[in-house]
């Protein structure tokens, strides 16, 4: 007896799983800030050290597959991965709650350094979330609006201006949620001021850096994922 045949969904599956994966990853490295350089004031201003966090790894990159999503598989696609992301990381910091308010052991001794790391998780997620959704949809919207109005040339037009608008939301939300006056009421207290700017802005340049280095390569993807699954695109579009 032969086997049925099976649905080709192509790439798509698996750019939603680095996708949301790159997304998890980044949130629980994103409790950690680093700092990178001397301690160097201006008029009273912390120019230095660079002040970014664990998130800063796999992030920006979360973006480059946002851009594959909406670019090749529309709108509809790509607003089906953002929100099963979302889904995955409250699922994520809500466990990590539970963990952390469960009885402990006895014979485990590291409470007090599992509640000062994953214990921050709820308010990285309440700022990561807010940031990663204001930030995916204006990202996916720009997009896919200057492909509607200029057609399809200029890509790169389009990957950066949508970088630019979605990373702006993304980064402010989240750094003024996770270490800033905005994510005070979730718990834990705001860093300095300078500090907040320099880790703020430091975050939307180097995002929008790693997105513009990457262009060569998001092209590449871009055009071969196109060529590969024009009619499986339009397919999942059309069942999405």
């Amino acid at each position: 007896m032969s086997e049925p045949p099976t649905t080709r969904r192509g790439y798509y599956d698996i750019v939603l799983a680095f996708f949301c994966g790159f997304l998890l990853i980044s949130n629980i490295g994103a409790t950690k800030l680093i700092a990178f350089g001397p301690n160097v004031d201006v008029a009273g201003f912390p120019v230095l050290p660079i002040v970014t966090d664990g998130g800063a790894f796999l992030f920006p990159l979360t973006y480059v597959l946002g851009d594959i999503l909406a670019e090749v598989y529309g709108m509809k696609l790509a607003r089906r991965a953002i929100w099963t992301g979302f889904v995955l990381a409250a699922l994520m910091s809500l466990t990590f709650l539970a963990v952390d308010h469960a009885p402990t052991s006895t014979d485990w001794p590291l409470q007090a350094a599992w509640h000062s790391v994953l214990g921050f998780v709820p308010r990285i997620f309440v700022a990561s979330l807010a940031g990663y959704l204001a930030g995916q949809f204006l990202n996916a919207f720009v997009l896919v609006r200057i492909k509607r109005r200029w057609g399809t040339r200029r890509l790169w037009i389009r990957l950066v201006t949508s970088t630019v608008v979605g990373e702006f939301a993304d980064t402010l939300i989240f750094c003024f949620t996770a270490f800033g006056p905005l994510g005070t009421p979730f718990g834990g207290s705001s860093v300095p001021w300078g500090t907040l700017i320099n880790y703020t802005l430091v975050g939307w340049i180097y995002k929008v850096l790693v997105e513009t280095i990457m262009l060569p390569v998001t092209y590449r993807v871009i055009a071969a994922v196109k060529k590969r699954e024009a009619a499986v695109a339009a397919s999942l579009s059309a069942t999405a």
